[in-house]
Order: C-alpha cells, then sequence, then structure tokens
C-alpha cells in the first residue's frame, strides 16, 4: 500500500470540506476529539482501527475508503497479492487488507483480517443498518456480539448486526485468517 497515513489524512479533509464541517462539528459526529482529528488531518498522529471506524462511521462512509483508493470501475478485476498490515502501533495483533474495497453499487466491502496468537480487538459500533458476516478462513477465534464471545472454527461463519460494540480475539497460538464482508445500509 502506499503512504496510507497521507492517505488517511487527504480522505478526512475531503470529507470535511464536502460537507463543510468544522472540525467541532466532525468531533461531535465522530466521537473523537477535536485534537486528535486535527493531528490526524496534519498527518502528525496515525488512528488505531477503532478511531478509523468512529470516523467513518460519523462521516457514514466505509471504512476500507480511509486506507485504498476505491475510485475503481465495477467491472474492473481486483487482484489481491499484497500482505495485510498493522494500522497503528496499537493494533499491534490485527492486520488488516482490503480484497475489495468499497463498492457503491452493492454497498459492502471485504477485507481479509488476521489475528495473531492472544489478540482480543474491540470495535466501536459502526452506523445503524451495518451487517457484518465474519468467516475463518484458518485457524479458529471468537466474535464478541450481544455481550458474548462466540467460536468459531475454520470454515464457520457468523453474521450479526454491527451498530453495536462488537470484537474479534484468538486465544490460540496459531495465526487466525478471517474474511470479514462490511455491508452498508442503502
Amino acid at each position: 500500500m502506499k503512504n496510507i497515513y497521507n492517505h488517511i489524512s487527504l480522505t478526512l479533509k475531503a470529507l470535511r470540506r464536502e460537507r463543510g464541517w468544522s472540525l467541532d462539528k466532525a468531533a461531535v459526529a465522530t466521537g473523537v476529539s477535536k485534537a486528535m482529528l486535527g493531528q490526524i488531518e496534519r498527518g502528525e498522529s496515525s488512528p488505531t482501527i477503532a478511531t478509523l471506524w468512529k470516523i467513518a462511521s460519523g462521516f457514514n462512509t466505509s471504512f476500507s475508503s480511509f486506507i485504498e483508493d476505491i475510485s475503481s470501475e465495477f467491472n474492473k478485476p481486483i487482484y489481491r497479492g499484497g500482505q495485510t498490515q498493522q494500522l497503528h502501533p496499537d493494533d499491534e495483533k490485527i492486520r488488516v487488507m482490503p480484497l475489495f474495497p468499497f463498492d457503491k453499487q452493492l454497498n459492502l466491502e471485504i477485507f481479509v483480517i488476521e489475528l495473531l496468537p492472544a489478540c482480543e480487538h474491540l470495535s466501536p459500533p459502526h452506523q445503524v443498518g451495518v451487517i457484518e458476516h465474519v468467516i475463518v478462513a484458518e485457524g479458529n477465534m471468537e466474535v464478541l456480539t450481544h455481550g458474548t464471545w462466540q467460536s468459531l472454527n475454520k470454515g464457520e461463519g457468523l453474521r450479526f448486526d454491527a451498530n453495536q460494540p462488537h470484537g474479534y480475539r484468538n486465544l490460540s497460538s496459531d495465526i487466525a485468517v478471517i474474511h470479514d464482508i462490511i455491508h452498508y445500509q442503502k
């Protein structure tokens, strides 16, 4: 991926400009402090995955728009040979790669996520109407929904409303690989 932090900064600036929002208004909409939003826009700070989700939800936009150029044509094939990557030092046990960035026609995006051993990642609620589908490709892991951790093994999946706090964890000593399909309300 190209300079992801520069892309996050430019995307945040563009979204605020499109909406005519001040940093104060963006802070209220996202639940992220005005100071942090300013630092992200200036490239002085990189957001954690949880913070980036808050920003995406507050702007009612996709997560992948912050980490990948999603202006590609619908019929253009997308081939991924890249690596998952850590987005922030605090997210040292979770790596993310967009497999298919946000698609406006289908209102979804698909990620490959690696959960390293002893990973526990808690996610803030997404926008109302967002549905997540988690499918385990390798290993086993647990998903937190409605306050309960549910175990999933290779080949199993879970669909849930993502407009609630939720999480992913890997209690094993092996890496767990999941496909995360995020479906936005039209």
